[in-house]
């Protein structure tokens, strides 16, 4: 028969062997891990719509939120380059609260100097889409940039829709008409839209649509692109940017719609 003390030595021994292994299994690198928390309740795109303006990186305070990675796995300097939008398109999750964007040169020369700042408030549950706009300024090394709310309509897989965003500073406010290749059928996506602003989200049968702005009273186009495609069930958003006075069809600084997916 066990004496007492025996009994209570035996049950320490048993207390901290299962506390070892717990503590093994912890450390096993192919152990479980929960890594399993709550997402950012609001989410924001980045463009990069400053005529002849350098690559940049986009930062919410101080927290990058776009970059590129290089061969050899350290971020490259090419950042977001102009026409582009950070993150490949995609939504970054930001929390609510109020933030400055920022974009920051990711070349080595001038590396994180920030070309344009904004003050804004992010609210919870919210989309948004951060642009970098007009011109360039070479000696200031500065450039303008603004935000809007991208009032994302809930999904219905029977149609498409379309919205307009007015980032090219030397524009006069224009309206954006699509064109349905099958039907012929022209809509107008809203009214006109100043620079600076963005318009409200319009339904549309999905297919392919030849697109252009026009200022209103105009009997000519502004800017046009041909044989878009909306599918249904996605959501998209676009943006006029680029020199309004450039007349060449091949200049990158050209006036240019450029579609980008919301969803």
């Amino acid at each position: 028969m066990d004496h007492p003390a025996v009994i209570n030595m035996k049950r320490h021994i048993g207390v901290a062997a299962l506390l070892l292994t717990a503590a093994l299994a912890a450390c096993d690198k192919n152990a479980v891990q929960d890594i399993a928390g709550t997402p950012p309740a609001s989410r924001i795109k980045f463009f990069n719509f400053s005529v002849n303006g350098p690559s940049v990186n986009f930062y919410a305070n101080d927290t990058k939120m776009t970059a590129i990675v290089s061969a050899s796995g350290a971020e490259s300097t090419v950042g977001t380059a102009y026409g582009a939008a950070g993150a490949g398109g995609f939504y970054d999750g930001i929390a609510p609260g109020q933030y400055t964007l920022s974009g920051r040169i990711s070349a080595a020369t001038d590396k994180d100097l920030a070309i344009a700042s904004l003050a804004t408030p992010i609210a919870d549950g919210k989309y948004y889409s951060y642009y970098l706009s007009g011109f360039y300024n070479t000696t200031a090394k500065t450039t303008e940039s603004f935000i809007v709310e991208d009032a994302v309509p809930a999904l219905d897989f029977t149609q498409t829709y379309v919205r307009f965003v007015n980032a090219s500073s030397n524009s006069n406010p224009m309206v954006l008409s699509v064109k349905n290749q099958t039907t012929g059928a022209v809509t107008a996506i809203g009214g006109a839209v100043a620079y600076k602003s963005g318009g409200a989200f319009v339904a549309l049968p999905g297919g392919v649509y030849d697109i252009s702005t026009r200022v209103p009273g105009a009997t000519t186009d502004a800017i046009t692109r041909l044989a878009v495609s909306f599918s249904s069930g996605s959501v998209y958003t676009i943006g006029a940017r680029g020199d309004m006075t450039v007349t060449s069809t091949t200049s990158a600084i050209r006036p240019i719609l450029d579609n980008t997916a919301n969803r």
